[in-house]
């Protein structure tokens, strides 16, 4: 079953040091993914909402690394974040979208932060 995806992942690597998702496609593009952008891009509900528009700015994840991946059929994987956000499912498809728009999503979050008066770190974030 395809899930509708247009393409697949052929190899994944966690380099949990450098707190980098590796994920190559079976078009032969490559994408090194940092974990702050996968936390804050999560598709679930916390970070996204339950509808349009609805999206929240998630502070603070400078730091945060990825623990561990959990497979979820053959369409996805789930990332358990070191700050133990794990309820996002991440398809092969939006991945691929995240990769593919890392530094314009990335400079979105920056101002959407800077706009909200937020910090990227964490000790600057708490109240």
């Amino acid at each position: 079953m395809s899930f509708g995806l247009k393409h697949h992942p052929v190899e994944i690597r966690l380099k949990k040091a450098e707190k980098i998702l590796e994920i190559d496609y079976d078009d032969g593009k490559s994408f090194a993914l940092p974990a702050e952008l996968l936390r804050v891009e999560s598709p679930s509900a916390e970070v996204m909402g339950h509808g349009p528009n609805q999206k929240q700015i998630v502070p603070g994840r400078m730091h945060v690394g990825i623990m561990e991946l959990e497979a979820v059929g053959n369409y996805a994987i789930r990332i358990v974040f070191d700050d133990l956000h794990d309820s996002g499912i991440f398809s092969w498809d939006y991945l691929r979208e995240l990769g593919e728009n890392a530094d314009a999503l990335m400079a979105a979050y920056l101002a959407a932060l800077d706009a909200k008066g937020l910090s990227r770190d964490p000790k600057a974030t708490k109240k």
